[in-house]
């Protein structure tokens, strides 16, 4: 008898983000709540993809995020400051600690790049989180290739390959790739969760969400087949029983 070939019936996500965008780091802890309460937890595959937010963006950008949330919006600074407060307070509930006032704004497609070099050596959750948080709570210079080196090497790379990461072009082609693979699909904000290649998700939605797009991408998946041995009669239907 042939043997039957190995079916990979692991869930993949595929998740599309910025490592400056705020509602991508609350994302990506709503869906490790609902990845915390799926039961098939360790058989699902998650990946993080490029997407930059502000690709002309200078190395490093001048003002704060108050400055550029209100030049964006048409807003007073004031109003700003009140929108970055709201924020902060929601991504507490999230597990975050936000300072929009010490973010340092700048370009981020360095910092993709060494996101890939991250998921070829199975850190890239880990490096994504520290990125995160360096940008967000500790202020860090998100552009600097020294930065990057060093959070880099705090969540688990060797600092000396990523330094040389950065200092070439290493997985350049890969973060175009990923953006224009988001382009293929319509993305055109983050975060944006993709779940086997059949189901979209936009935005940070809540963890009961996120777990039902699992759960049904699980048991599309995995079909139940019924066998039913010859002459196997013994069952009830339509409110009746043949006996």
């Amino acid at each position: 008898m042939l043997a039957t070939p190995a079916v990979d019936l692991r869930v993949k996500v595929e998740i599309w983000s910025d490592v400056v965008c705020p509602w991508c780091a609350v994302g990506k802890h709503r869906f490790e709540k609902a990845l915390a309460r799926f039961d098939h937890r360790d058989q699902v595959e998650v990946s993080y993809h490029s997407f930059e937010l502000d690709p002309d963006a200078p190395h490093e950008q001048e003002g704060d995020l108050h400055d550029h949330l209100a030049t964006k919006y048409g807003m007073s600074r004031a109003e700003a400051e009140a929108k970055h407060q709201q924020m902060t307070a929601m991504a507490a509930e999230d597990g975050w600690d936000f300072h929009f006032d010490r973010a340092r704004r700048g370009n981020t497609f360095d910092a993709h790049r060494l996101l890939h070099l991250a998921a070829e050596r199975d850190v890239q959750d880990a490096v994504k989180e520290r990125l995160f948080r360096g940008y967000f709570t500790e202020g860090e210079a998100i552009a600097d290739h020294d930065t990057l080196v060093r959070l880099g090497a705090e969540a688990g790379l060797d600092a000396v390959e990523a330094r040389e990461v950065l200092a070439s072009d290493r997985y350049a082609d890969a973060v175009r790739a990923d953006e224009q693979q988001a382009r293929a699909y319509g993305i055109t904000a983050v975060p944006f969760f993709v779940v086997d290649r059949t189901y979209g998700v936009a935005g940070a939605q809540p963890p009961d969400a996120l777990l039902q797009v699992l759960e049904t991408a699980w048991a599309e998946a995995h079909p139940l087949q019924v066998l039913t041995p010859a002459g196997g009669d013994e069952a009830c239907a339509d409110g009746s029983c043949s006996v």
